[in-house]
């Protein structure tokens, strides 16, 4: 989703979520998960703007094993400690990994170009792919075995770790860190035993991260990550080492209560109980409307331009009108739904609208001619630009605006007829302006009914997908979102009947999601039989690998929120391709290319043995290892999807150290800022 910004904006609006990490100053936690990606990217490639750079495996693992030991001091878990590294993702994920990966090669390449164009001299020694941090590759086999080692080390050796249950969901097993864990959270809270007041602290750097714990409902939860400045040049460097960095707790406990205030004047107006575990539910949902990892962003809905408060507005307007809510625990409500987007759908005529009335300016000042030979123009730059690399926000669509040859002229006195036939221009002008679009962004030629009807059925397929891998895990691990852009609110109409199934299917092993991922610029991070897949002409599969591609800012402002246009991966075309060349795999590639259960390892003093260091010159042998290990079958945390957690009513509870407004006496509003509304206390 659109992470830097829902963070900022969350953070903004809701001004107490979150606190400074004081040693001594913090709740006493249960359990610690860590979504380890984002440690993994700090300690391995700190500084990508310096093209000198260049570090050691050896450095890497030393560092991470270092960030980790400090984390854990700082909330010292009580029971579970959980480091989930991604596995092999979804279909519906690959796509936008595809597209960063491709992205961060060219950029390298690009700096690379630019500092021996300057004359400067690079090392020797190969500079760190950061594509390397993808199931199946040499690197990621590596870091496994050492993260192993670290696990038995710290267990045997560390009093502070032995009472507590370690965790490691390694890359080869199948899912992304951070829903692994949730998985996890949701197996236990399905226990019949299972503490209702567990503690709970999830590490991780993704926005997402506070749509994930909301989800679980769980009123003990607080997110810990690195402090995130606002505003200023952006820093070329990280803060790599824990020491100096500072660290921030977001509790979702008062991000419930910040929910519950946003809807508070729902309250009096619903024929129904006013339940905040739905309206927390709905809020999730919202936000998945202004960007995600899965779908593209709607049209002009951005977070910096007031999305947000756009959506709540009109969730407030129709709630009291539905009946019941928008998202049933995962399962979307599609009559709900499109009458909600039916209202909010206004959206694009009121952004239509700004757009019409500074046309009808521009006509009557400069005449129609004029404006025809600008739309020609732009047609033929539009024409001419397929070899260039990037594409500015959609000229065309204005420019073929302007092509109509009924204007409203300067002057004329308005009637009812008048006002008719305006409104009738301002229809079709926007129609026009709709068909642009898809005609421009998603090449097609003729923007039919059935067209439209099913790019409303597809975007809303996407919303159920994954709302559905939210709150209950994968649904499909082959479907994904097969356009680069998404169809307008007001052309995602007639959807309450629709039939939305989706297929279970199969992950991807990790070389296929290699393949269908890297740019050719990464090819030495597949095994060798695979590579000329990537380069050779007569590849049955070349075309997903172009050297060259377009970006498209798509209204956005940051070059990293380009849509980058890299063709989508034919499954089947990609794994017929790869079957003729498996058998060349080495042994040891063999042994990366699969699928291996989580593993949990816990203090027994009644064993001892001796676990060897793949690193002797770094890490020493552990002479006497302590540590029993478990493997967890891979469908062990599956929960029914009939088995709801109850939500339970802790309004009068207090638990030390996580913050709340219940017991505080204070006044709620809204007060103007320099970015708008912020609620204060």
């Amino acid at each position: 989703m659109g992470v830097p910004k829902f963070y900022r904006w969350i953070s903004e609006r809701y001004p107490c979520l979150s606190e400074v990490v004081k040693e001594h100053q913090i709740p006493e936690f249960d359990n610690l998960y860590l979504d380890m990606n984002g440690i993994i990217h700090q300690c391995s490639h700190p500084n990508d703007e310096d093209v000198h750079f260049r570090i050691s495996d050896e450095k890497i693992f030393a560092d991470i094993f270092h960030y980790l030991e400090v984390l854990f001091r700082i909330i010292k878990p009580r029971k579970v400690f959980f480091m989930a590294v991604d596995g092999v993702a979804p279909r519906a994920k690959m796509n936008q990994q595809r597209g960063r990966r491709f992205r961060s090669a060219k950029e390298a390449e690009d700096k690379i170009k630019k500092a021996l164009d300057k004359g400067e001299v690079l090392p020797t020694e190969a500079r760190f792919d950061s594509n390397c941090i993808t199931p199946g590759t040499e690197f990621m086999a590596r870091l496994q075995e050492q993260l192993k080692y670290f696990v038995n080390n710290k267990l045997s050796s560390d009093k502070l770790w032995q009472n507590v249950k370690v965790y490691l969901s390694g890359h080869e097993t199948p899912g992304e860190g951070e829903h692994k864990i949730m998985e996890f959270i949701r197996s236990e809270n399905a226990k019949p035993g299972h503490d209702p007041n567990t503690r709970h602290c999830l590490y991780g750097l993704d926005a997402d991260l506070i749509m994930l714990g909301l989800t679980s409902h769980e009123p003990n939860f607080s997110l810990l990550r690195e402090e995130v400045r606002f505003g200023g040049k952006k820093s070329q460097k990280r803060i790599t080492a824990p020491e100096e960095t500072t660290f921030h707790l977001l509790h979702l406990s008062l991000m419930r209560e910040y929910i519950d205030y946003e809807f508070s004047e729902l309250k009096n107006q619903l024929r129904s109980a006013y339940d905040l575990e739905r309206i927390i539910d709905d809020w999730i949902l919202m936000g998945f409307l202004v960007g995600n990892d899965f779908i593209p962003h709607l049209p002009h809905l951005h977070i910096n331009h007031d999305a947000l408060p756009l959506l709540y507005k009109t969730y407030i307007s129709v709630l009291p009108s539905l009946g019941g809510y928008l998202n049933e625990n995962g399962h979307l409500n599609l009559r709900n739904f499109e009458k909600y987007l039916e209202k909010l759908s206004e959206f694009d005529r009121e952004h239509f609208s700004e757009v019409f009335v500074d046309l009808k300016w521009f006509e009557s000042k400069v005449g129609n001619k004029y404006l025809n030979e600008a739309a020609g123009r732009a047609a033929e730059k539009e024409a001419a630009g397929k070899n260039t690399n990037k594409i500015e926000d959609s000229p065309l669509c204005l420019s073929a605006l302007t092509s109509s040859d009924e204007v409203i002229r300067e002057g004329k006195v308005m009637t009812a007829d008048d006002e008719e036939e305006e409104d009738d221009i301002f229809e079709t002008e926007f129609r026009q302006y709709k068909r642009t679009y898809y005609m421009t962004k998603m090449g097609v030629d003729v923007v039919s009914d059935e067209f439209l009807a099913k790019q409303a059925k597809c975007y809303v397929e996407g919303i159920q997908w994954i709302l559905h891998y939210y709150y209950h895990g994968v649904q499909s691990w082959s479907w994904y979102y097969p356009y680069h852009y998404a169809p307008f609110l007001s052309d995602i109409r007639n959807i309450s009947e629709l039939k939305l199934t989706f297929e279970l299917g199969k992950p991807f092993m990790p070389f296929q999601q290699l393949l269908a991922v890297l740019p050719a610029a990464s090819m030495v991070l597949l095994p060798e039989p695979y590579r000329h897949l990537m380069t050779s002409e007569s590849s049955p599969i070349i075309e997903y690998y172009p050297l060259d591609f377009k970006t498209d800012l798509n209204g956005k402002q940051q070059e990293w929120e380009a849509v980058v246009l890299v063709p989508f991966i034919d499954e089947r075309c990609l794994l017929a391709a790869m079957e003729p060349y498996t058998h060349k795999l080495s042994k040891e590639e063999k042994g990366r290319n699969r699928h291996t259960e989580c593993a949990v390892y816990s203090y027994d003093k009644e064993i001892d043995f001796h676990y060897p260091s793949t690193l002797s010159q770094l890490f020493p042998d552990i002479a006497h290892c302590h540590v029993r290990k478990a493997n967890i079958p891979m469908d062990a945390w599956q929960v029914p999807l009939g088995n709801v957690c109850k939500h339970v009513d802790r309004s009068a509870l207090y638990f030390c150290g996580f913050p709340t407004l219940q017991h505080i006496k204070h006044k709620f509003y809204k007060k103007k800022s320099g970015r708008g509304c912020v609620p204060a206390e």
